[in-house]
């Protein structure tokens, strides 16, 4: 299996900072995601191409490869990236969690609007017990603050400046 595919964390940025592995982006609710090289990520309102293009929070979902790879062993069975409907994969552990926290994808700021749930769903697409395999696992939610183009190998900077959440955005 590849690291594109699959849970392999995908390594880091030379400097130790944790890398785009994986994009997704589905077209409407419930088709198939589908595997980009590259997404175009506009501030306020999405990934062209992605079925929440548009809406008023939900920019963009952000998952950890390693994460996702536990969820697999928890699992039994390998979680593909796309299966779980999140649009980046990044290499590491760790994906922001914290309302308002603002973190970099390659060129875009983001911020975290909120932890993303692990739906019913996956238990369909995936299999019995993926849903309770991917709780705590799921990453979170964020909003676009920035434009630009996310590629597969873009570093992830989850401290830029200071890190802190922007109050203005915990007060919206």
């Amino acid at each position: 299996m590849s690291a594109a595919s699959g849970p392999a964390s995908g390594g880091e940025a030379a400097d130790g900072r944790p890398v785009v592995v994986d994009l997704h982006v589905a077209p409407a609710s419930r088709l198939p995601m589908q595997r980009r090289e590259s997404v175009e990520a506009e501030a306020g309102v999405g990934l062209v191409g992605d079925r929440y293009h548009g809406s008023r929070h939900r920019h963009v979902t952000v998952q950890a490869a390693d994460a996702l790879a536990a969820a697999s062993a928890d699992l039994g069975r390998t979680i593909e990236h796309g299966a779980t409907r999140r649009n980046v994969t990044i290499s590491g552990s760790e994906v922001p969690t914290e309302i308002g926290r603002r973190f970099r994808i390659g060129p875009v700021d983001v911020e975290v609007v909120r932890i993303a749930a692990p739906c019913k769903l996956l238990d369909d697409g995936i299999g019995d017990g993926a849903r309770t395999a991917l709780r705590r696992r799921a990453g979170t939610v964020c909003r676009l603050l920035g434009s630009g183009t996310i590629t597969i190998g873009d570093p992830v900077d989850l401290d830029p400046g200071n890190g802190q959440p922007d109050r203005e955005s915990l007060e919206r």
